[in-house]
């Protein structure tokens, strides 16, 4: 499927996720998860050196526009990226901005 061929709600929401990722410390956050792995909130915080309400408030953004997933284990809740390609998003964006 190319993006020509999508509808008008599927593009609505390309452009909620892209607006989701334009940020900082978002595009940081998923940095962090492009490895595959699922990391708590805590892990993600002490990774970027940012306070762990930010990382909570960017995570919540992130899962909220279906950028992040989580799964709640015990006391711990576990993120991760939800789409694979979005590392080939960042991954272009880095290409573009070096």
């Amino acid at each position: 499927m190319q993006f020509k061929d999508l509808n008008p709600e599927s593009i609505e929401k390309a452009a909620n996720m892209l607006k989701a990722i334009a940020h900082p410390v978002r595009i940081q956050i998923i940095s962090c998860l492009e490895d595959g792995e699922k990391r708590t909130v805590t892990e993600i915080h002490n990774s970027l050196g940012i306070e762990q309400s930010a990382a909570s408030h960017h995570l919540g953004i992130l899962k909220d526009k279906d950028v992040l997933a989580s799964k709640r284990e015990g006391k711990n809740t576990w993120y991760y990226l939800k789409h694979e390609n979005l590392k080939t998003i960042l991954d272009c964006v880095t290409t573009c901005c070096s």
